[in-house]
């Protein structure tokens, strides 16, 4: 079942209805939670210009189809920036029917008079970030990747007493990544970009809860119908590395948190890591860590 909003000229999403209000974490900038099912209407009409709006998509789907239908699509992971004054007619839909995510609304000249401290001569303000990522009224999206997580996570789910302070770190952390990110010519995620992405994240999931073996490129190809270049391509598009080295990422960390935590044996160790045998985990190890296992463990336990 569809959720479908209709959305006019600057109408843009604001605080849903029964949820946590928005936040202010700086002058001009606030944090609205996001959260609907698909029997609510969550999202309210408002008609302010000068706004930059960047939503992050934590579950579920969010999409905005325009005029002429062409659907620009968010999954798990995935975040948008969308200018109020791109003056278009949309729907906002949530094909997934229920949805949760945030949007940090940033009111452009607010935010250029009275920028927070950390951000005082670098150059970042609301006219640059609308210019370089919605230049004419363009709608930037992106695939999430591991950098943007780690950012984008610590906004949810922290202590109450924390959760402030998180969120407004957090904040100036995404504005300094968007400031420093090189502007690309890039189409938006369609539908079939975002379900591409979500079949890699399902791809990564089964890699790392399922370490120990060695899972080849072709039969994941074949069990999720993707082409192996392409499930390449966006793999590290979405990690930011090759499989085999984020994999591998994976291995090695595990492996030395069971050096430090346990008593296994090397071979064991290697073999719950994915190695057929001590010699190659060692080897991997060392070339990983510049320094064998048993070297790791004791340097490190003590």
């Amino acid at each position: 079942m569809e959720k479908e909003i209709k959305k006019t000229g600057a109408g843009l999403p604001s605080c849903p209805q029964g949820q946590a209000e928005s936040l202010s974490l700086y002058p001009g900038i606030r944090l609205y939670p996001l959260l609907t099912e698909a029997d609510t209407a969550p999202l309210q009409q408002h008609s302010l210009k000068h706004i930059l709006e960047i939503h992050h998509c934590r579950a579920g789907r969010i999409c905005w189809k325009t005029e002429n239908e062409n659907g620009i699509h968010l999954g798990p992971g995935d975040f948008s920036l969308r200018s109020s004054d791109a003056g278009t007619d949309f729907h906002l839909c949530f094909p997934a029917g229920s949805y949760e995510g945030l949007m940090l609304r940033i009111d452009l000249e607010e935010f250029s008079a009275h920028p927070p401290e950390l951000l005082a001569g670098t150059g970042i303000e609301g006219e640059m970030l609308c210019k370089k990522w919605c230049k004419n009224g363009a709608f930037a999206s992106f695939a999430g990747n591991v950098q943007t997580d780690a950012i984008f996570s610590a906004f949810y789910g922290q202590p109450e007493h924390l959760q402030l302070a998180y969120q407004k770190i957090k904040c100036l952390e995404l504005l300094l990544f968007l400031g420093k990110k090189k502007a690309a010519p890039a189409e938006p995620l369609t539908e079939f970009q975002s379900e591409q992405v979500a079949i890699i994240r399902a791809i990564h999931d089964q890699l790392t809860q399922n370490i120990r073996q060695r899972i080849t490129i072709e039969s994941l190809s074949r069990q999720y119908l993707i082409n192996p270049t392409t499930l390449k391509e966006v793999f590290k598009s979405v990690y930011g590395t090759s499989i085999a080295a984020h994999i591998k990422e994976h291995r090695m960390e595990l492996a030395a948190q069971l050096l430090l935590e346990t008593d296994l044996h090397l071979a064991e160790i290697g073999q719950q890591v994915g190695y057929e045998s001590q010699s190659k985990f060692t080897s991997a190890f060392k070339a990983y860590y510049q320094m064998l296992p048993t070297e790791y463990r004791k340097i490190h336990r003590t």
